[in-house]
């Protein structure tokens, strides 16, 4: 199958231009392609998963894959798809955070000098920096009107807001990327989010317009939740690649709580498991929801792909864990990792008796209510029921060599670190 059609089958292709002759030169030669990242903050989330992971669907296929960091574009500000101006960050941060968003492109990426088809890290700092304001707008600037890029959506939303120059020229300054690793690096092909296609097109007319020649751009769909939530949001936040933001553990439980209406179209987007495969998963979603199977090998997969296969297991473990109550099989790392966004306290002693300590991490609001809770069985620590209202913490053993995590009820948890 042609990678086009499987981008299709995964409903990947949201704009492309001239799909024949795209398809025509993907069938005949190794096509160079790029697609851009601009460091906006210290890691990517995984909004942008499904360009670095189409990225790597056209090197499996054979071709060859620019990942751009935008060290020079991030010190702009791109337009495309917000309300307001963006806050301008200094050189020494964007080049901090250009180094980190490297490091996670490098992790989907083949860059082996053994294959064929290699992927390269650019930086477009390395170009744009050095460009001659003059130079850029005689050779480069001519070649847009004012009215051309004014019906571009990124620009035109903005109009009744207002917008600064230095943005309005964000989509030059984009083309000229496409212009530049045409010339150097021989790519003909671009590819970003739906909200990229008038700074693609616009890489498309410089090209046209100054050498002879033929290039090509395709976009991605907008990812949504079927519900209209926004993809990659929860309560605490955006889902980050970078483990210390978003632990691996949080990132699996992202991805395993998918709603039935979306676990197929995201196994599609964010998968390599086969057509077959996603179509056998897609009549058990229908046939067998409550096992949500689906849900199961998506997390596993993505989880996998983005934080390795230990760090999985340990997910994996996490979870059978906490199902099941038998939080003692945790490591002092998988129980800091479970129990990162439950209320903690640090305590000195551990000779605190049971009560006063369900009411110092705020499981209790009384002794009164605390006796109760433990008399009716309500409260386990480490996973055991305890019904003895005069235990003591110290009687009740530690998980990690200093923790003891508290339940009241089913789902509320309370983490205990002992100083001593």
């Amino acid at each position: 199958m042609s990678i086009l059609k499987d981008l299709e089958f995964r409903g990947l292709l949201h704009q492309i231009t001239d799909r024949e002759g795209l398809d025509k030169k993907l069938s005949e030669e190794k096509v160079v392609l790029y697609c851009g990242f601009d460091p906006t903050a210290d890691s990517l989330h995984i909004g942008s998963l499904l360009p670095i992971l189409t990225l790597r669907r056209f090197q499996l296929a054979g071709h060859v894959p620019l990942a751009l960091v935008g060290g020079g574009t991030g010190l702009i500000g791109d337009p495309s798809g917000k309300a307001n101006e963006r806050t301008l960050n200094g050189p020494e941060v964007v080049e901090a955070w250009s180094q980190s968003i490297k490091r996670q492109l490098s992790r989907f990426l083949d860059f082996s000098e053994q294959l064929d088809n290699p992927a390269e890290l650019v930086n477009n700092y390395d170009w744009l920096g050095s460009l001659n304001v003059i130079e850029f707008l005689r050779d480069v600037g001519k070649n847009f009107t004012v009215n051309y890029m004014l019906a571009k959506d990124s620009v035109d939303s903005r109009i009744s807001k207002g917008i600064s120059f230095t943005e309005f020229s964000y989509m030059i300054l984009q083309a000229y990327d496409f212009l530049n690793l045409s010339q150097t690096k021989n790519c003909s092909l671009q590819i970003g989010g739906s909200d990229q296609w008038g700074n693609i097109t616009a890489g498309l007319e410089l090209i046209g317009k100054t050498t002879d020649k033929r290039a090509y751009g395709i976009t991605l769909p907008l990812v949504t939740k079927s519900d209209g939530q926004k993809f990659g949001k929860t309560e605490g936040g955006a889902i980050w690649l970078d483990a210390d933001k978003t632990s691996p553990y949080q990132f699996y439980q992202f991805w395993v709580n998918t709603d039935d209406n979306d676990v197929v179209r995201f196994l599609k987007y964010f998968t390599f498991i086969s057509h077959e495969e996603i179509e056998r998963l897609e009549q058990e979603v229908k046939q067998q929801p409550e096992k949500r199977e689906a849900q199961k090998v998506l997390a596993r997969e993505v989880t996998k792909l983005v934080h390795g296969e230990e760090a999985l297991q340990s997910s994996l473990n996490i979870t059978a864990a906490l199902f099941s109550g038998n939080i003692q099989e945790l490591s002092r790392s998988e129980i800091e990792e479970a129990f990162k966004d439950v209320p903690s306290t640090t305590l000195e002693q551990d000779d605190i008796a049971l009560v006063d300590l369900l009411i110092a991490v705020g499981a209790a609001p009384s002794k009164r209510q605390a006796r109760q809770d433990i008399e009716s069985g309500a409260v386990t620590v480490n996973g055991v029921r305890i019904t003895q209202v005069d235990a003591a913490a110290n009687e009740l053993g530690k998980l990690g060599e200093s923790y003891l995590i508290a339940r009241r009820g089913k789902k509320n948890y309370y983490l205990v670190q002992f100083a001593k």
